[in-house]
């Protein structure tokens, strides 16, 4: 496993949001953290980005159990649902500051820039500012600033949460294929069971800070194992996907 969560506990305020939980995530995987409001997804991705510590339990990444180790040295990149862009930055601007960060050269800097810009489709509007982009924009611009400093394991926080659905379902496509193309190990925070089952090739099932049950989006639809699992899916949204893949 690429990444893996072991035993893992984390209170806040005498509220459990993580209890016991435990999973790997294999090398090139993409994840979904699946399951209702409140349910300990988005602790999950904090504490694997290393913006919350567990209560106890170890986190590892590539063999290596990162709990003490900073954020900035775990190899993540991270995209925000609320983009988190630099709105006084260009968008070329805004995707070279982790590389800025890292003291890479301006050369370096300005070919990795150009290669981003490239695989977003976005290579005409590097001087543009994010007042001046779409929301899908946005996105694009968020997700190549998190590629930009070469991470080995990339988390998004429901990453369409701010995008009109319309947009959203072009922007998945897009996400998977990129994704895909990268080779990039992934983890994305999601409500949304149809976005869970488009995208992942494993869905994580959370509830009240555990977790419910793992496997594919087939596995999950066709062998729910608990009864919360057997209420929350929509088992007509995977007949209506596999329709669809079939087609």
């Amino acid at each position: 496993m690429y990444v893996e969560m072991k035993h893992i506990f984390k209170t806040f305020d005498g509220f459990c949001a993580s209890n016991d939980v435990s999973f790997g995530v294999k090398k090139g995987q993409l994840a979904a953290l699946l399951g209702p409001s409140g349910s300990g997804k988005t602790t999950i991705l904090r504490m694997i980005a290393g913006l919350d510590a567990p209560d106890s339990g170890d986190i590892m990444i590539n063999g290596e159990r990162v709990n003490q180790l900073p954020g900035n040295r775990r190899g993540i990149g991270f995209v925000f649902q609320n983009y988190a862009l630099f709105r006084y930055m260009t968008v070329a601007e805004n995707i070279a500051f982790g590389l800025e960060v890292q003291k890479k050269s301006k050369h370096e800097i300005r070919e990795r820039v150009d290669e981003l810009l490239e695989l977003i489709s976005m290579q005409d509007l590097g001087k543009r500012y994010p007042h001046q982009l779409s929301g899908g924009q946005k996105q694009r611009v968020a997700f190549a600033r998190a590629l930009a400093p070469n991470p080995q394991l990339l988390l998004l926080d429901e990453p369409f949460a701010a995008i009109d659905a319309k947009v959203r379902r072009e922007l998945r496509g897009w996400l998977k294929d990129m994704i895909a193309r990268v080779g990039i190990t992934s983890i994305f925070v999601t409500h949304d069971q149809e976005e869970a089952m488009e995208l992942s090739d494993m869905i994580i099932l959370t509830n009240h800070g555990r977790i419910e049950q793992m496997g594919s989006p087939e596995e999950i639809c066709q062998n729910p194992r608990t009864d919360f699992v057997k209420d929350f899916i929509d088992v007509e949204l995977f007949e209506a996907k596999m329709s669809r893949h079939r087609q």
